[in-house]
Formats: C-alpha cells, structure tokens, sequence
C-alpha cells in the first residue's frame, strides 16, 4: 500500500507543473509585453525630460547672454580700441 500512494502523490505533482508551465508561459508572455511597453514609454519620457532640459538650458543661455553688462561683454570679447 505505501507503494501505491507513493506513485499517486509523485503523478499529481507531476500533472499540477505540466499545467503550471503552460500558465506560468502565458502569464509570462503577458507580462513580458506589458514590461516592454512600460519600459518604452519610460524611454520616451526620459527622452521628453532630456529635450526640455536641453531647451531650458539654451534659454538661460541666452537670456544670461542679453542680460550681460558692458563690463563682461569687454571682458569676453576684448577691447578693439587699436584698431582704428
């Protein structure tokens, strides 16, 4: 008798992780695709975030550089006074 109930409870196990794959296959495909979807809409983002910086800091850029005195202008492009 313990003969029979081992080769029963070493069948049923056996069936539950043929069953289980199968699922745990299709789960994973399902979640597999939901993660590459959400990694590429953190992809755009990031890249969204990066454009807005890149933009922000060409304003600033600019803004610092109309908003210069006659001092700092001198100071960076030199005083050409010789040439004339």
């Amino acid at each position: 008798m313990a003969k029979k109930k081992q080769r029963q409870q070493q069948v049923k196990p056996a069936k539950q992780v043929e069953e289980g794959n199968s699922l745990s296959d299709q789960l994973s495909s399902d979640i597999l695709a939901k993660l590459k979807e959400t990694k590429q809409q953190l992809v755009t983002a990031e890249q969204q975030k990066e454009e807005e910086r890149q933009a922000q800091l060409a304003f600033e850029k600019k803004e610092k550089e109309k908003n210069k005195s006659f001092e700092e202008l001198l100071d960076e492009y030199g005083f050409g006074g010789s040439k004339f």
